[in-house]
Formats: structure tokens, C-alpha cells, sequence
């Protein structure tokens, strides 16, 4: 009996060992094995990632002035255009009738111009006659030839051609104000007749066909819908987190969506006074280089990567270092074999995954970079070269 519980304490001291042993070497209580890295000082070159569209720098949207229905179009969406081409007319319907009424109108009041002229210078006739009329009888009067009645007679004939004469004047300005006026709405309605003509405003590209023949459009209303291909850039948004330093002409590389194997060279043209509140992004226009061939499409995804100016030496760690706890940001530092949480102060990061540390740490301080689990200052370590999974 006592060789038998002898065997059996045995067993379970045995096994207490084992469970042990395990539970602190792979178990709950074992120790958690983690990668490390040394704080270094170095200048990092830091970059601003972001996302935008292709977008038209020049948009011309090409339609009527006056609501009208579309008589035809004579180029097609991907047509190359040039300036002062007709891409289409919208049918006039009885503009040209007016026109010519218009015209016959013009006829007349320049006749009646002509007529009024004439008259004026009838008038002008009568009014020297009557002038000479009455220095001649004021000369018979002087000799008592004739009497002052007769004399009264012709200065009432003087008057009377004045008056005559400034009556044609005034119906003379009136056939020119007339014509005038008949003028500008001939003027007009040629204008008018020409805009019925869809003409190109510049040098394009065709992208949208809104209307097809037959369709009634208000004026405003887009026909076609051109742009320059020379004025694609990149509406791009960037993290206002990060977009310290993002300023126009600093270098830039632009990845289209279709394009994905190959990058183009950029620069930032412009910043946008406005920023988007409710996603918290600063705007700026990436212009390309050199315009892609073939073109990117409009409205197209891109990836834009902002080289920022070179900072200065200021120690340096991975990111992935970087810990949010208790609402503060920090790493764990390793002393002797012991962690420690050390608050910091990130500046600029790099693509590389690489960030500055304002404040907080030291060159050649040990930080944990990666960890099997959790980590509290309690949490024993073990420190290796590599995790399963988590690439160097």
C-alpha cells in the first residue's frame, strides 16, 4: 500500500512539474517574446501620401444661349477638336424669316432716311431764297420802291422756311435714331443666328455628348462637353494630420489606377484656400510633368506621394513602436530587461515606416518593436530576432 501511494505521489508530482514547466514556458505565464530596436539619430526624408482624381484644369460645357431643339452634331465623344470648329447647329426654325423681315425692315427706314435728307434740303433752298428774297425788298424799301407791308410779307416767308427747315431736321434725326434702332435688331438677330452654331472655344477633347438631334434644350443646357487634355492635374487629398510642410512646387510622384506598374513625375501646383471639414483633408492640385500617353482617363484614381524637405538628424524609430494607452502616445522601452512606457513626441515619418521622436527617448534606447501579445509593465519578455508571421 504505501509503495503504491508512493507511485502515485510520484506521478502527480511529476505531472505538477510538467504543467508547470509548460504553463511558463509556452503557457499564460510564459514569458512573451518580442523584437526590439535601438534608437537611432539620422535625417529622414519625409513624405505625404494621398489620393485624388483626374481631373480638367479647362472644362468648356458648349450648348445654346436661347432654348432651341438640336438640328445636328458633327463630331463624336474622343473627337480632337480646334478652336472656331463647328461642332453642330440647333435649328433656327423661322430666325432666318425674321432676319430677312428684319432686313426689308432696314430697307425702308433707310429710304425714309434718304427721303428725309432730300427734304432737308429743300428746306435749306427755300430758306436761302427766302433770305435773298428779303434783302432785295429791304433794298426796294431803302427807295420807297414798295411799301413796309411787302417787306413784313417776305420776312414772314423767311420765317416760316425756318421753321420748315428745322421741321426736316428733326424728322431726319428721327429716320437715323429709326434706322439705328433697325440696325440693332438686324445686328442682334445675325448674333442671335450665329450662336445657333455650336462653335468650339478652343483647342479639345471631346468627352460627353449630352444631346442627340431632335432634343429640346434650355438655354444653358450642355450639348457637348469639351476639355484640354494639355490642363489635367490631380485634385488630391492629404491627412491635414500630416501635411505640415505640403507646399506648391515641391516634387511629387503620381501612380494611376490603371497605371499602377509605373509612376509619373508631378509637382503640387497650388493648395486650396478651402479644406474639407468633414473629412478633415487639406486639397491641392498635383500637375504632371509631362501628360501621360496615352491620357489618363477624367475622374480616374490616382496615388500622389509628396517628397517633404529634408529634416534634421533627431533620433528615429520604427513605427510600429508606437503605442496609444491611456490616451497617450509612447513606446515600450526596455532597461535591463525591464519594460518601462516612455510618452513621446512624434514629428515627421517617412514611407519607410520610419518616425521622428521629438521627445521621450535617446539615441541607442532599446524600444520594443513588435510583441506576441499585449504588453503591461508586469509582462515578463523574451527578447528574439523575429516573430512567426510578422516580416523583419
Amino acid at each position: 500500500m504505501k509503495a503504491r501511494t508512493l507511485a502515485l505521489i510520484s506521478v502527480v508530482v511529476a505531472l505538477l512539474a510538467v504543467f508547470v514547466f509548460v504553463n511558463f514556458r509556452s503557457g499564460p505565464f510564459a514569458a512573451i517574446r518580442v523584437t526590439v530596436a535601438s534608437v537611432e539619430k539620422r535625417a529622414i526624408a519625409p513624405a505625404l501620401f494621398g489620393i485624388g482624381t483626374v481631373e480638367a484644369q479647362y472644362t468648356y460645357k458648349i450648348g445654346p444661349t436661347v432654348a432651341s431643339r438640336v438640328k445636328h452634331i458633327a463630331v463624336q465623344v474622343g473627337d480632337l477638336i480646334h478652336a472656331g470648329q463647328v461642332l453642330g447647329e440647333m435649328d433656327p426654325v423661322d430666325l432666318d424669316d425674321r432676319i430677312n423681315a428684319q432686313k426689308a425692315n432696314r430697307q425702308r427706314v433707310a429710304s425714309a432716311v434718304q427721303a428725309a435728307e432730300a427734304q432737308v434740303q429743300d428746306g435749306i433752298a427755300r430758306l436761302q431764297h427766302a433770305n435773298a428774297q428779303l434783302q432785295r425788298y429791304q433794298k426796294l424799301l431803302t427807295t420807297h420802291a414798295i411799301s413796309q407791308e411787302t417787306v413784313d410779307i417776305k420776312r414772314q416767308e423767311q420765317r416760316i422756311a425756318q421753321a420748315g427747315l428745322a421741321a426736316d431736321r428733326a424728322n431726319l434725326d428721327v429716320a437715323h435714331r429709326d434706322l439705328a434702332r433697325v440696325e440693332a435688331d438686324v445686328k442682334g438677330a445675325l448674333q442671335q443666328r450665329s450662336n445657333q452654331q455650336l462653335i468650339a472655344p478652343a483647342d479639345g477633347l471631346v468627352v460627353a455628348r449630352d444631346a442627340d438631334p431632335g432634343t429640346t434644350l434650355v438655354a444653358g443646357q450642355a450639348v457637348l462637353i469639351v476639355i484640354d487634355p494639355n490642363s489635367l492635374w490631380i485634385n488630391a487629398r492629404f491627412d491635414q494630420l500630416r501635411a505640415s510642410g505640403l507646399r506648391a512646387g515641391l516634387s511629387a510622384r503620381i501612380a494611376l489606377r490603371s497605371q499602377a506598374e509605373q509612376t509619373f513625375a508631378g509637382s503640387v501646383l497650388r493648395l486650396e484656400p478651402l479644406a474639407d471639414a468633414v473629412t478633415e483633408e487639406t486639397l491641392a492640385k498635383v500637375v504632371f510633368d509631362d501628360i501621360p500617353d496615352p491620357l489618363p482617363l477624367v475622374g480616374e484614381l490616382a496615388e500622389v506621394t509628396v517628397a517633404l524637405p529634408m529634416h534634421s538628424a533627431v533620433p528615429v524609430i520604427n513605427k510600429a513602436s508606437v503605442q496609444r494607452i491611456d490616451n497617450r502616445l509612447g513606446v515600450w522601452r526596455v532597461d535591463d530587461g525591464e519594460l518601462r512606457f516612455a510618452p513621446v513626441t512624434l514629428g515627421a515619418e517617412d514611407l519607410e515606416g520610419s518616425v521622428e521622436i521629438l521627445t521621450g527617448l535617446n539615441q541607442g534606447d532599446q524600444v520594443v518593436v513588435y510583441s506576441e501579445r499585449a504588453l503591461n509593465t508586469r509582462s515578463r519578455i523574451a527578447i528574439v530576432e523575429q516573430l512567426a508571421g510578422v516580416s523583419p
